[in-house]
């Protein structure tokens, strides 16, 4: 069983000038606190004794995003700890019992990252916490501030000399939500006596940095610890490099860095949203499918980039898993489509056990659904596809256009999505209403989502032109979005009517529902014609060029 919190917490380590001789271990007497926002009071409740295994693969892949997995006794909380980044000063923490063995839920929800990477111990943390509640007039504690006296070894890829440091914590009790004026309050305090914000996110990365320096300075004889890059940092691509240098010339901004820029955001929020997706947290679901599907646009929009031979494959398993996340995506918005429509009614119109019917029909097909997102999340096929994504990110598969200016290659890739589109509507206005024309507004649809994901791609070149086109294109396609979504709605009315008499209820309540949603389809359809033609001005086209 793994319990979860919200973890707000800030870090603080001394100065070098106040850190005493060493440079590491002391810290100044800890400043008076009362009086620090609301707080009225500081409250001792002891010394307690940490001891804490931390580990991660050999390459350091939770480290490098932010994530720690450690095994902790001593403390109310002892035993299994995961840690996943939300923001600044929060993350997520997840909690299991003591064991020997990582507890199966936290390996799942590491998959993404892990994949068939083993984890290893990768350091060892004894820690002696003094401990002190900071507590409002009322009684209630605001905060926990925790002066930790460190001692540490790195374990992997060998044992290491032990570091030793002070550094103090203060962390938000449970139900304070992110109390900003609190946090800010306490730290003028603690800035104001020789504190300052730690440099390092975690224990664990101080823990590495430290003893990586000793290392240094034992290696090369120096007087005094080296100087390393932090751990699980990546490394800088050129272009950083370059700006990260004024005096350098820069090379103008190609076509691979706009595309390939946009292509790792996607690859990254599809690992990112993984543990989201296995916890079942709201939005998880659908926020992962946009992802793969702006991948696979990306793909198809720039393949004077990208060379498609490479691309292609991968896109055809991008479709695969982004149709395993749709089935729960589009229960989730048909359930909530159909409980909207269902509570427009006044009840004299609810004829029959309807509310109960929809659940019945709605849990139904969820077990179905959460079963094949789990199944794809824990296959082969999947952990395959990451990996071929990194190497693609490491790699890239590189076309004579990705080193020419960005400008002109992206304003060409969108406008020749937007042709694809423009025929798609001519082909939707003009058919008569019916099943072909569902089927063309949808194919329009469809088009209209890849000219705004390739309007998306081109903005760090195109900047506001971009921006706006893509707005008005997803103007478009939320129009014919609903069409589709009424479409999708009309069949599953069918259904639970269909299945509603058949257990002899009455079906009046669906049938009522497959009017309302007719009409409103039509009504959508009267707004298209206008609403192209507005957005389909010359003078938009044109702006991307200027």
């Amino acid at each position: 069983m793994v319990d979860t919190k919200q973890e707000i917490e800030r870090k603080y380590e001394a100065t070098a000038e106040e850190a005493g001789p060493s440079g590491r271990p002391d810290l100044p007497g800890l400043p008076e606190l009362t009086g620090a926002g609301p707080v009225a009071t500081v409250v001792s409740r002891g010394v307690a004794t940490l001891e804490a295994t931390y580990y991660d693969t050999p390459g350091r892949r939770l480290l490098a995003d932010g994530i720690t997995l450690r095994h902790r006794t001593g403390g109310a909380d002892e035993g299994w700890h995961l840690k996943l980044p939300v923001g600044q000063d929060t993350r997520e923490e997840l909690q299991a019992p003591l064991g020997t063995e990582v507890p199966a839920e936290m390996v799942a929800l590491l998959r993404s990252r892990v994949r068939h990477a083993p984890l290893r111990p990768l350091a060892h943390l004894h820690t002696e916490r003094d401990r002190k509640d900071l507590v409002d007039a009322d009684g209630t504690v605001l905060a926990e501030v925790a002066v930790d006296r460190v001692t540490a070894r790195r374990l992997a890829p060998e044992e290491s000399e032990p570091v030793r440091w002070t550094e103090v914590e203060v962390e938000l009790a449970e139900g304070r939500g992110h109390d900003q004026r609190l946090l800010d309050a306490v730290e003028g305090r603690l800035c104001d006596g020789g504190l300052h914000r730690a440099d390092t996110p975690s224990k664990l990365a101080k823990a590495l940095a430290e003893t990586e320096k000793v290392a240094v300075a034992v290696e090369t004889g120096g007087g005094g610890p080296g100087r390393s890059a932090k751990p699980g940092k990546p490394a800088k691509s050129a272009r950083q490099v370059e700006e990260a240098a004024p005096s350098a010339v820069r090379r103008p901004l190609g076509a691979d860095d706009v595309v390939l820029d946009y292509v790792r955001r996607q690859i990254d929020a599809m690992v990112r949203l993984d543990p989201a997706v296995r916890r079942d947290l709201p939005d998880a679901v659908h926020r992962m499918r946009v992802a793969t599907r702006r991948l696979r646009s990306a793909f198809r929009s720039y393949r004077k980039v990208l060379d498609r031979t490479v691309t292609d494959p991968i896109g055809d398993e991008l479709k695969w898993l982004a149709g395993e996340l749709g089935l729960e995506r589009d229960r989730e918005v048909l359930t909530e489509h159909l409980e909207g429509r269902l509570d427009e009614l006044p009840d004299d119109l609810r004829l029959g056990p309807v509310p109960a019917r929809l659940h019945h029909w709605s849990q139904g097909r969820r077990e179905g659904a959460r079963a094949a997102v789990l199944g794809a999340l824990d296959s082969e096929r999947y952990l395959t596809l990451l990996d071929t994504l990194d190497a693609l990110a490491a790699d890239p598969p590189l076309r004579p256009a990705a080193a020419k200016p960005a400008a002109p290659v992206v304003v060409k890739a969108v406008l020749r999505d937007y042709e694809r589109l423009a025929t798609r509507m001519t082909t939707a206005l003009e058919t008569p209403p019916g099943p072909d024309r569902d089927v063309a507004v949808h194919q329009a649809r469809k088009a209209a989502k890849r000219v705004r994901y390739a309007a998306e791609t081109a903005r760090p070149a195109l900047g506001k032109p971009a921006k706006k086109f893509a707005r008005r294109t997803q103007a478009v396609q939320d129009v014919l979005g609903d069409h589709q979504d009424s479409v999708v709605v009309r069949e599953a009315l069918r259904a639970l009517a269909t299945q509603a008499h058949g257990a002899g209820e009455s079906d009046f309540t669906f049938g009522l529902l497959y009017g309302r949603e007719e009409a409103r389809a039509a009504a959508r359809e009267r707004e298209l014609p206008g609403l192209w033609a507005d957005v389909s001005r010359k003078k938009h086209r044109a702006a991307l060029e200027a």
